[in-house]
């Protein structure tokens, strides 16, 4: 989900405990501390663990429209090099930015099942991520097979458009070569167990209220994203691996971002004046409240409403 989700569901746990609301009525940061925890393990990953990995082979294409074949052939050869060579390899994606708006799309997918990856061009998109009108290059798709089998667990496409982009991983394991999708991202920083010692540590700097809130804001991140298809390693130290997400949706789809940014708010307005000395709430404001994000959910499913989106989505 988006750091500003993360951010609210953090503040919206930390008003379940009354002292940490009392407190913050007096002027305490206790919910902001809770925010804080909550973003902290993307923070980890994007300022510090992103900037560790090393790519073995890069793509950074530099004439437009680039060309999916070379693209794909960089993919094969790091899969195949995996394998020969008994050891993890890092690819690195790079986009292709065509002026101060405007950047080349082009998305990869990976078939599993046949042992093939498949490279696309798109259209031009702006920063914002939309489309173009009328710049999708006369491009076949390129696929190639591998030599080797793999696993692939994530999305099936991955999109390559604006800033900087995606790395990859290939990693020999039982039999097959697995595909990472961002091997620096949700590995050790989004653990339960560094939840718990970070929340420990501040139990032990700031009492027992703040290291319950810095502890349940950061896993509450981890569990969040556990919601999408990447996953996380959810018991590192003790575990290697990102556990598979529940794929029930993408970090960047606004439904789900919206649906949790209002239930955060719902709580926060209903804890606050649930702790207040005199509540004015009744239970029927938090039930109706709860609908909100459902009943405009089947609103913007309308016809009328759905055939004006995909117009604009392709302005």
């Amino acid at each position: 989900m988006k750091g500003f989700t993360h951010f609210i569901s953090g503040v919206a746990l930390s008003t379940f405990f009354p002292e940490i609301v009392q407190d913050a009525a007096q002027g305490g940061v206790g919910p902001v501390i809770a925010g804080i925890a909550a973003l902290l393990p993307d923070t980890l990953d994007f300022r510090f663990a992103r900037w560790l990995e090393q790519p073995d082979h890069i793509v950074d294409p530099d004439t437009d429209p680039p060309d999916p074949e070379m693209i794909a052939r960089a993919i094969r050869e790091a899969a195949e090099r995996a394998w020969r060579e008994g050891r993890c390899i890092h690819l690195m994606l790079h986009t292709l930015r065509l002026g101060p708006d405007a950047w080349r799309r082009y998305v990869v997918r990976f078939d599993p099942e046949t042992s093939a990856v498949e490279v696309e061009i798109g259209p031009m998109v702006n920063t914002g991520g939309r489309p173009i009108r009328g710049t999708v290059p006369d491009l076949p798709p390129a696929r190639l097979s591998l030599s080797v089998p793999i696993r692939y667990d994530y999305d099936p496409t991955i999109t390559v458009d604006i800033f900087s982009g995606p790395s990859l991983a290939f990693a020999p394991e039982d039999g097959r070569v697995r595909v990472l999708f961002l091997p620096w991202h949700r590995a050790w920083s989004h653990s339960l167990v560094l939840a718990a010692l970070l929340g420990m540590a501040a139990g032990l700097l700031g009492g027992a209220s703040i290291g319950w809130v810095v502890g349940l804001g950061y896993a509450i991140h981890i569990l969040e994203d556990q919601l999408g298809w990447m996953g996380s390693n959810l018991f590192w130290p003790f575990t290697r691996r990102r556990i598979p997400g529940l794929k029930w949706m993408r970090s960047v789809d606004p439904w789900p971002n919206f649906t949790a940014v209002w239930i955060s708010m719902v709580i926060i307005l209903w804890n606050l004046d649930r702790f207040s000395p005199a509540p004015i709430l009744s239970p029927w404001f938090l039930l109706l409240a709860l609908l909100v994000p459902l009943l405009l959910r089947l609103a913007s499913r309308h016809p009328i409403l759905q055939e004006q989106w995909d117009e604009e989505d392709l302005d």
